[in-house]
């Protein structure tokens, strides 16, 4: 029984993190339908800058933090600004491929820019495992697992009261009636894409903090596009909902049948996501287009 609960325990605070990563995607596409497949990259820049601050240059975390965030924005609004504005009106597939270009860009050209930088991340919170009933939870999990449900709890109360969120849900629900009502689309959208650079960075270096650095931080940006169709592309709430379960997934496949077959923890998102484009395409929260022809 306590193994089960180990188990449990170790997939809820992954899928904490999971789920902050995940919500990089949904706050792009919450705003401009975009789909952004370099999710993996940005949160590898944001934790390779965040190393460099530490390692390079001297500086403390909240330092290394705020150079960090300062130079994924610049890149963000940069992108939003020379590239993604020239896009507007053109075909869905142009936006994926532009980020799909970008995300191999970042891929080959950070680990050359930051050659000999140690990517690894310390942060001020003992090792040591701690008993929890039993339960041997490891502090830095469950710092990391706290402050990334701290930080998306934060972005959805944004969206929900604040008048900028108010006008990023406006545009993702009619741009042309946004527009109309006074509405600066494209800077909005520079908004969504810098909020969606700050989130990458405070992502890319808990996961590195808790799982390593190096590739693993791209290759988690591949498990979140599960987790955001499964909770519903544009539901803050069915993306916490749906990272928090496909972690326990994970984490109970890992336990129990990996030992039997072997790898089935690696797909088990992926067969989820298979079942619900099956069963409701649109996610758990998510909502059905309906359009009028």
């Amino acid at each position: 029984m306590s193994f089960f609960i180990s188990l449990l325990v170790d997939g809820q605070l992954a899928g904490a993190i999971y789920a902050l990563i995940a919500l990089a995607f949904v706050v792009v596409y919450k705003t401009s339908r975009m789909i952004n497949f370099a999710l993996g990259e940005w949160a590898m820049l944001g934790a390779r800058l965040v190393a460099t601050g530490l390692h390079a240059t001297g500086l403390g975390l909240a330092s290394a933090l705020g150079l960090a965030g300062a130079g994924t924005v610049g890149v963000a609004l940069g992108f939003n600004r020379l590239v993604l504005q020239r896009l507007v009106g053109r075909p869905l597939i142009s936006v994926i491929m532009v980020t799909l270009g970008l995300g191999m860009v970042m891929r080959g050209a950070t680990p050359l820019v930051l050659a000999g930088v140690p990517g690894t991340i310390a942060l001020p919170i003992p090792a040591d495992p701690i008993s929890l009933y039993g339960v041997l939870v490891f502090p830095g999990k469950l710092a990391a697992a706290a402050i990334a449900l701290l930080c998306a709890a934060a972005v959805g109360g944004f969206f929900r009261w604040s008048r900028t969120g108010l006008a990023l849900r406006a545009i993702a629900d009619d741009q042309q009636t946004a527009m109309a009502v006074g509405i600066d689309v494209d800077r909005h959208f520079g908004i969504a894409w810098a909020l969606m650079a700050a989130i990458s960075v405070l992502a890319g270096t808990l996961w590195t903090f808790v799982a390593g650095s190096g590739l693993g931080v791209v290759l988690v940006g591949l498990k979140v596009f599960p987790i955001v169709v499964v909770g519903g592309l544009d539901s803050i709430a069915g993306t916490i909902v749906a990272a928090l379960a496909i972690g326990t997934l994970e984490s109970l496949g890992a336990g129990y049948l990996d030992p039997v077959v072997g790898g089935f923890s690696g797909v088990s998102s992926y067969l989820v996501l298979i079942a619900m484009l099956c069963v409701r395409p649109y996610g758990l929260f998510g909502r059905a287009d309906v359009e009028r022809i």
